[in-house]
């Protein structure tokens, strides 16, 4: 069943998500991150920063800590078994810290088949501005539906 291009344009609602020190830790570890400024407060203050950074990629684990529910691919009627993670891009503007609240909003910009619409193809924007509306990162994600 094809996506809905009514979709196209529409924006979620606002998430939050409270960045916390271990969230950080553990990413940078699962991820292989072997700086200590994004595991050690006393290394992160010594580099300059008000607390720990978040690691490179961190920001993509912020949507599965707050999902969408406006306009995200099971209201759009997807069956998350025929989906595949087709594309990520970051945008950073400035950094996230330990301690900061970060609000998201998700929109989707498009949605496009291609080889006769086997594949469906949902483009989605999100922003993250942190507690002080200051943009810290602006994301691009592309799903790919099989059919």
């Amino acid at each position: 069943m094809a996506v809905d291009r009514k979709f196209i344009g529409q924006a979620s609602e606002d998430r939050f998500v409270d960045v916390e020190a271990g969230q950080l830790r553990l990413f940078a570890k699962a991820t292989g991150e072997t700086n200590p400024v994004y595991t050690d407060e006393a290394a992160a203050k010594a580099a300059g920063y008000p607390a720990l950074p978040a690691p490179p990629t961190f920001a993509f684990s912020l949507g599965l800590l707050a999902p969408a529910e406006k306009g995200s691919i099971a209201e759009m009627g997807v069956n998350i078994g025929n989906v595949l993670h087709g594309e990520q891009r970051f945008d950073y503007h400035a950094p996230i810290h330990a301690g900061d609240r970060v609000r998201l909003k998700t929109t989707t910009v498009d949605i496009y088949e291609k080889k006769g619409g086997a594949l469906e193809f949902i483009v989605q924007d999100t922003t993250a501005h942190n507690q002080n509306d200051v943009l810290c990162v602006s994301a691009r994600t592309v799903i790919v539906v099989r059919h």
